[in-house]
């Protein structure tokens, strides 16, 4: 398997400009732990984490997520200074982040996770911003195929996997920066978190009724609020 058969292709993206607060925001609203920084051609240009955004807090014993506070705190050099006063997603965010294409195999993404440690990597296609692979898609990944397996995913299991995240983006209401379908030769593992048992099952359909599909494994669990998805 690649990057490609296990990224989450549609991603949460800010462009420089955005505010803080809107990024908090958005972090919230799709629980979800980072957004990429992109251009107008969504080259990608920086990505901005929780971590980021918990620079901007203060209080002594107790660290509390900094959009639940008013005062922000003072800083003891240049650095920590602009992380805990910036208002915009240029300021604060992790510059030049690594990427990689989107053939990379699992196996490698894995250890340039590791070596790097980060928890989440962007996908690129001539340079643009075309998915984002995490710990989490790894792991699914690697629970349909053994880490170092060499066969490659067929085109007919990779459009499997599109027309299946497509039918579930355009007609069921489930946001899909929140599954992950996996397909091998047609077995599909559907993975994520949704917020209902309504749209538990309709993305299971969704599947079902994929031409091509063979099984329909479904592990998708229930969102609890305020946890993070990337």
């Amino acid at each position: 398997m690649q990057a490609v058969d296990v990224m989450t292709p549609k991603v949460v993206t800010v462009s420089p400009d955005t505010d803080v607060r809107e990024i908090a925001r958005l972090l919230l609203e799709h629980n979800i732990s980072a957004v990429p920084v992109v251009d107008d051609g969504d080259k990608v240009l920086g990505i901005v984490s929780e971590g980021d955004l918990m620079r901007r807090i203060e209080n002594g014993t107790e660290r509390k997520s900094w959009w639940l506070k008013s005062i922000f705190s003072a800083a003891n050099n240049a650095n920590d200074y602009i992380k805990s006063h910036a208002r915009r997603a240029s300021e604060i965010m992790t510059r030049d982040p690594i990427t990689i294409p989107e053939d990379m195999p699992l196996a490698r993404v894995a250890k340039l996770l590791e070596k790097h440690r980060i928890k989440r990597v962007p996908v690129v296609r001539e340079g643009r911003l075309v998915g984002i692979v995490s710990r989490a898609n790894l792991l699914r990944g690697f629970s349909a195929t053994a880490p170092d397996a060499v066969t490659p995913v067929s085109t007919s299991d990779r459009e499997i996997r599109e027309a299946i995240l497509r039918e579930v983006d355009q007609n069921t209401g489930v946001w899909v920066d929140r599954i992950n379908v996996i397909v091998t030769e047609g077995a599909v593992q559907l993975w994520g978190l949704v917020e209902s048992q309504e749209e538990r099952l309709a993305v299971q359909v969704a599947a079902e009724n994929t031409p091509g599909v063979t099984s329909v494994e479904n592990h998708l669990g229930f969102l609890p609020r305020g946890v993070g998805g990337y």
